[in-house]
């Protein structure tokens, strides 16, 4: 295999793409996945002309994942802004696909990135970015997972942890990322809550439901970020969030704590608070510390470290921060927000100005713009 020569193609054949009407974003996945493609048949089969088999190849799977969107569109149209409440009025197949794809054959981590790419319509990119690998890495994994299922019938289902997962991540890539997937989650999840009785399901249903009901008040009228402490709550969703905590409560008195059950009851005070100043952060940093003996998970020591910051202030917040990789996602902004606390503003605003380098989405990174514009504006003390 020729590596150097499929590097030196690459530019060319994504060139053709974007001449032919595709962006540039989903021209590179799909450039991505004919270089995989590439990787696994050249050596056997080697092609005649290689960069008309790239641009061939990649247009077809540029195309698959165009009508893909589009059927995925088209199932999200379907749905209405707030997901109604109570039991899903109709089951369709699309849960049984979750869950056919989370296969035996394969490896918990490979059958969520295989479901979530083939069932939940998300990029390679927004896979790597949700499991903070390198979007290469991610592509392989996905790559590997086709040719495992590649010679196996899909008759024989996962299990109910590994289809938890995606639909956590698919929710999450809805609330935050540029794919509103957020209500679909969340009617898969209730059709699985109605057909499983199992304490972690109601748990992310809960935790759906209590990040859902604040939607409205997350975006200004302008598209920009509204932080949660600055948030107007007579915004918030009082039915969802209702429905959320009587649906956590009724999972926490099955004395089954898992990961989304202590993730929902962070979520659950925040709703509970009347204002940011009245948010119980002592108590929060303990269901972090429940979440720490759960799942020992990095993001979840960046956001007790910004819950220690509140209840214990700033310089303690740092303190926990400093055991988080320095490498991890949105951490150098938790950093600035911190300093910024702690009155060292010079390093809060080059740290917002870092992290708005790094920031995963456009909106975010025009947030983090804003914050360090802002102190840089400040009168000098």
């Amino acid at each position: 295999m020729d590596e150097a020569l499929l590097r030196s193609l690459t530019p060319s054949v994504l060139g053709v793409l974007v001449r032919r009407g595709a962006d540039f974003a989903a021209a590179e996945d799909a450039v991505q996945e004919a270089l995989i493609e590439a990787v696994r048949t050249w050596p056997v089969e080697p092609p005649r002309d290689a960069k008309g088999w790239l641009v061939t190849v990649a247009w077809r799977k540029f195309l698959d994942e165009q009508r893909a969107a589009v059927a995925r569109r088209r199932r999200e149209g379907v749905l209405d802004d707030q997901p109604p409440p109570g039991r899903a009025p109709a089951v369709d197949d699309t849960l049984q696909l979750y869950f056919l794809c989370a296969h035996p054959s394969l490896t918990p981590s490979s059958a969520v990135a295989l479901t979530l790419r083939a069932v939940g319509g998300l990029t390679t990119r927004q896979i790597a970015r949700a499991y903070l690998v390198p979007e290469t890495t991610m592509a392989q994994r996905i790559s590997r997972a086709k040719r495992t299922v590649s010679g196996v019938r899909l008759d024989r289902p996962g299990d109910v942890a590994t289809v938890l997962r995606v639909l956590y991540l698919v929710f999450n890539e809805g609330y935050t990322g540029d794919v509103d997937l957020a209500a679909e989650a969340i009617r898969l999840t209730r059709q699985l809550a109605a057909g499983i009785d199992h304490p972690e399901v109601a748990g992310l249903l809960a935790l759906m439901l209590l990040h859902h009901a604040r939607r409205a008040a997350r975006t200004a009228p302008d598209g920009s970020l509204v932080p949660l402490a600055e948030q107007d709550r007579s915004r918030w969703d009082t039915a969802a969030i209702t429905e959320g905590v009587e649906v956590l409560q009724a999972a926490l008195a099955r004395d089954r704590l898992g990961e989304y059950q202590a993730q929902a009851a962070v979520a659950a005070l925040h709703a509970d608070a009347p204002s940011a100043e009245e948010t119980d952060w002592v108590q929060i940093v303990e269901w972090y510390d429940e979440l720490l003996r759960l799942t020992d998970s990095p993001v979840v020591r960046l956001n007790r470290a910004v819950a220690v910051g509140e209840a214990d202030g700033p310089r303690a917040g740092l303190a926990a921060l400093a055991a988080v990789d320095p490498s991890l996602p949105r951490r150098t902004a938790v950093a600035a927000y911190l300093h910024e606390r702690d009155g060292d503003l010079t390093t809060a605003a080059r740290l917002y100005a870092e992290a708005a380098r790094q920031a995963p989405n456009l909106a975010e990174r025009d947030h983090l713009t804003r914050r360090a514009a802002r102190i840089n504006s400040l009168p000098p003390c």
